[in-house]
């Protein structure tokens, strides 16, 4: 095993100190009073309802005469309003300048940025798949302590291919790269000892519109993925082109980070592979509109992943939510919501913003606004099923039962 491999990962996933369980500060009772709730995207909304929680968890979901709502409980009006659960974003990055030095600077400038990029959309639950772990790793210890108000961060440590330098990222940055199945081995292994919650491979790697795309060898990817499994991670891919969806198919990886932009459809072969091995997709539509290419460009790309994305879903594929923001400093959601409308309904958008990771990343009590469930709810100017633009539309966000964003 070359050893510069493992200082590379040392380098880019520092761990300071392992946590454990974790769970942001406790929070006082609280209750949201005469909004519609719907407790999943499947179901009826339910009108003039009470959402009750303490102690971070859901005690009580009724209408205001089935509730009785204790009189040190914290209230906050919801008429007129719709009450959905907590969203997950799937692919975010805290990459960006501001959380440089995270564990030691000054909370208030880390509150604001996350307001701007994450909670005033609803999030309360996010995957970083990719970010320097010396910075973010302090950064979701201050978030789990309630000094910086923010979501449940899960983190996933990169692999790329030899000589696989992403063009967009920083020559300066120097990146974990393996060459064989041992080097991708020990690098998972690295993270896993790092406490980190999964693993992103770039199956393809993006050089430059005049150089070819590198992708990862399958042979090495399966190799991050056994180990990744084998601590019962999940395993993300950044695919650039069709080959690398291929290397996603064969090595058993579980979340494909994007669509393939310029390529084509996936074939009938790949969709039935997708469905066989439970693969999902977060499609990231709004990166690809907001590429600095001509307008006609960006349209063909649009159109092709768009596509993509109903090819997938009518596959029965489960669709998760996910802007790739930090990365691309565009944070508000409406645009997404309206690409992803094209092909999917108010109730699958809904879906993959709740109840689809909730389930296909095993969390058992988020999704649904469900008695014992967390208290992770956002509570939303206007019913997404009427116009799904709504779902961008947050007065409250709040995790655990505390009030982590509210609208001005």
């Amino acid at each position: 095993m070359n050893g510069n491999i493992v200082r590379v990962a040392l380098c880019f996933f520092l761990l300071t100190a392992v946590s454990g369980a974790r769970a942001p500060a406790s929070a006082q009772t609280l209750a949201l009073v005469g909004g519609s709730v719907y407790a999943s995207p499947d179901a009826a909304p339910l009108p003039d309802a009470v959402v009750l929680s303490a102690n971070g968890v859901i005690t009580s979901v009724g209408s205001r005469s089935e509730v009785q709502i204790p009189s040190d409980a914290r209230l906050i009006d919801c008429a007129g309003k719709t009450v959905v659960a907590g969203f997950w974003n799937s692919h975010v990055h805290f990459s960006q300048a501001v959380w440089k030095n995270a564990g030691s600077a000054p909370a208030a400038p880390l509150a604001e940025h996350m307001q701007a990029m994450l909670t005033r959309w609803g999030f309360t639950t996010v995957w970083d798949l990719g970010s320097d772990g010396r910075d973010t790793l302090p950064l979701r210890r201050r978030v789990d302590s309630g000094e910086v108000p923010g979501p449940a961060i899960h983190m996933a440590g990169s692999i790329f291919p030899k000589d696989g330098h992403p063009a967009y990222l920083p020559a300066e940055i120097k990146l974990p790269e393996a060459s064989t199945p041992e080097e991708a081995t020990q690098l998972a292994r690295t993270y896993m000892g790092f406490g980190l919650d999964g693993v992103k491979l770039f199956t393809g790697s993006f050089k430059g519109t005049d150089k070819p795309v590198v992708n990862m060898d399958p042979a090495i990817a399966k190799a991050a993925v056994d180990v990744g499994h084998a601590a019962g991670k999940p395993v993300f891919a950044h695919p650039q082109n069709m080959a690398g969806v291929d290397a996603v198919i064969t090595a058993g990886v579980d979340i494909m980070a994007h669509t393939v932009p310029g390529e084509p459809a996936y074939s009938p072969e790949q969709l039935a592979r997708f469905k066989q091995q439970g693969i999902a997709l977060v499609p990231t539509l709004s990166l690809f509109a907001k590429l600095p290419v001509a307008p006609d460009i960006a349209t063909r790309l649009v159109a092709t992943t768009v596509n993509q994305v109903k090819a997938f879903s009518d596959n029965g594929g489960p669709v998760l939510f996910g802007t790739d923001v930090g990365f691309t400093a565009y944070y508000d959601t409406t645009l997404e919501y309206e690409l992803m409308h094209r092909v999917l309904s108010a109730r699958q958008i809904l879906a993959s913003l709740t109840t689809s990771p909730a389930q296909y990343f095993k969390a058992a009590k988020k999704g649904r606004v469900e008695k014992d469930f967390d208290a992770d709810v956002v509570v939303l100017d206007g019913d997404p099923t009427a116009d799904v633009t709504n779902l961008a539309k947050v007065v409250y966000t709040i995790r655990a039962g505390k009030v982590i964003y509210q609208k001005p």
